[in-house]
């Protein structure tokens, strides 16, 4: 099969019919053979109805629905699962993402042999509410994570069949999918301008919580990347520093004492001294950090993916 395109969606019965047959002539123009996989995340509208229809007029059409609202990365995590397709196309089913990019999205998966290409919606009708946070939000994942995208938020992106059999996605997590694929060993990670059209049916599912949400997510997949499988090189360096910036403060405080004891000169008790609580609460700090590596450490080492790597080739013999 050449194409899965997976879409997730909430309370969208207005826009499927358009979308699906708009999808459908694409795919037909072009000859593909595809899939259509459309998640349901717990609408309280008639999108579900709109699917059971659609499936039993076209064979291509498969569905999922889920029993309440998960998500987004929840929806694309499960469609991943089930996709069939050489590459994988994700578009969202408010019609702003349009099926007329789908063929440039798989020429450059198949013959330019790009990992994930991600669509950049140059020209944008949302709200100015929503495009300038979206900028900051953009420009602070490119600077983390060092992938030169443009708009990581953009719903239509297109992947290959391995990329999304390789990674897991969760929580906040899709609008990063190419930062987990970059971690995974999936380096070519390519941009595509694409079309962004004005919303036709429905209202924005999105809010300003979503930076937010997105930001720690952010960092928490930063932390992830660099030191998931070694924490006792994030938690042990830091906990020894802090042990030590402790010890020798209070050790200094300790030889400042005597030494005016030893010459006679009257010094004030060691405790009375804020500097001695700020050492020795940086000590036990330091001590706290350094177990918590540790203990982190025991489990990573027990964890059933602690060898968990993906091997493109392999010649044994």
């Amino acid at each position: 099969m050449d194409i899965s395109v997976v879409i997730p969606l909430f309370n969208e019965d207005e826009s499927l019919g358009e979308l699906t047959s708009w999808i459908s002539k694409v795919m037909l123009d072009n000859n593909f053979t595809y899939e259509v996989i459309m998640i349901d995340d717990g609408s309280n509208d008639n999108s579900w109805e709109v699917i059971e229809n659609l499936i039993t007029t076209n064979n291509n059409y498969k569905g999922i629905k889920f029993k309440r609202n998960y998500g987004k990365s929840a929806a694309l995590n499960v469609g991943f699962e089930a996709a069939k397709g050489n590459v994988v196309i994700t578009m969202d089913a408010d019609l702003q993402d349009s099926p007329e990019e789908i063929p440039g999205l798989f020429k450059m998966i198949v013959e330019e042999k790009y990992d994930i290409v991600s669509g950049w919606k140059r020209k944008r009708y949302d709200p100015i509410m929503k495009t300038i946070p979206s900028k900051f939000f953009n420009w602070t994942t490119r600077r983390m994570s060092g992938i030169k995208l443009n708009d990581f938020n953009c719903g239509l992106k297109a992947y290959k069949r391995e990329v999304v059999k390789s990674i897991e996605v969760y929580g906040e997590m899709h609008r990063y999918i190419p930062v987990i694929a970059k971690w995974a060993g999936f380096s070519k990670i390519g941009e595509k301008i694409v079309t962004h059209r004005e919303r036709k049916y429905g209202v924005t599912k999105f809010g300003l919580d979503r930076f937010i949400k997105g930001y720690l997510d952010l960092i928490s997949i930063t932390f992830i990347s660099k030191f998931g499988k070694r924490p006792m090189h994030f938690f042990g360096l830091i906990g020894t520093l802090m042990f030590f910036v402790g010890f020798f403060a209070a050790s200094w405080l300790g030889f400042e004492k005597l030494y005016s004891v030893y010459h006679g000169v009257r010094a004030p008790l060691v405790t009375s001294s804020p500097y001695f609580y700020i050492a020795i609460a940086s000590m036990i700090i330091g001590v706290q950090l350094f177990l918590a590596g540790f203990i982190a450490e025991l489990i990573g080492r027990s964890s059933s993916t602690r060898n968990s790597y993906l091997i493109e080739k392999k010649i044994i013999d």
